[in-house]
């Protein structure tokens, strides 16, 4: 059975994009370093973590600022998106949590759900489109957040960038609650990035 993950880039300082994020700069201004290790820089080390979690995942789940970034004129193409270079025709299908879903859609693939109802749903269709494959929770920040605090994550995988960025968006910034106990599942080094599993609660897996 998988499991539902929330995978994200980060920055030693904890930003998840640099300032001045938005459609025409999906990471903000400076803020692609976070993601070198998966585009255009790669590792053999990262190559085969990116190999293993693209064809573990079978279902992503988005909010609507980061589908807006990815469906933009910058965002995700036919041969670059989930996966970073990746077969894209084999690529999972993405639920997207909104309060209204747009009334286009320029990227054809992935397929692109829009989910109202609020992370709990959006979690429980991906659940069932994937299967016996995992749900990865892939941002941004505040979905990110929302999802832990629901207790629907089941790991948090982060890949920790080299770099202080020094402002942007923080990861984590207000998720309130009792601390949560997590567990140290995994560690792969890069010079492009540190990856760690965590596995939230529980005892870890091998």
């Amino acid at each position: 059975m998988g499991v539902v993950a929330v995978d994200i880039s980060i920055s030693l300082d904890g930003f998840v994009t640099a300032p001045g994020a938005g459609p025409e700069h999906g990471l903000g201004l400076g803020g692609e370093v976070l993601h070198e290790w998966a585009l255009g820089g790669s590792t053999p080390a990262d190559a085969a973590l990116l190999d293993a979690s693209y064809a573990a995942t079978g279902a992503v789940v988005m909010g609507r600022r980061l589908f807006d970034v990815v469906d933009g004129p910058h965002g995700w193409r036919d041969d670059l998106g989930y996966g970073a270079e990746r077969d894209q025709s084999a690529a999972p299908p993405c639920f997207v949590l909104t309060h209204r879903p747009p009334a286009g859609i320029r990227l054809r693939t992935p397929s692109f759900f829009f989910v109202t109802e609020g992370i709990e749903r959006a979690v429980e269709l991906a659940r069932a489109a994937a299967g016996e494959r995992d749900v990865v929770v892939m941002g941004g920040a505040d979905v990110c957040a929302q999802c832990v605090a629901a207790g629907l994550a089941e790991e948090i995988r982060i890949h920790l960038a080299p770099v202080l960025l020094g402002g942007g968006i923080r990861l984590f910034e207000h998720l309130g609650g009792p601390p949560r106990r997590l567990r140290i599942a995994e560690v792969t080094e890069s010079p492009r990035a540190t990856h760690l599993r965590y596995q939230v609660g529980g005892e870890a897996r091998p």
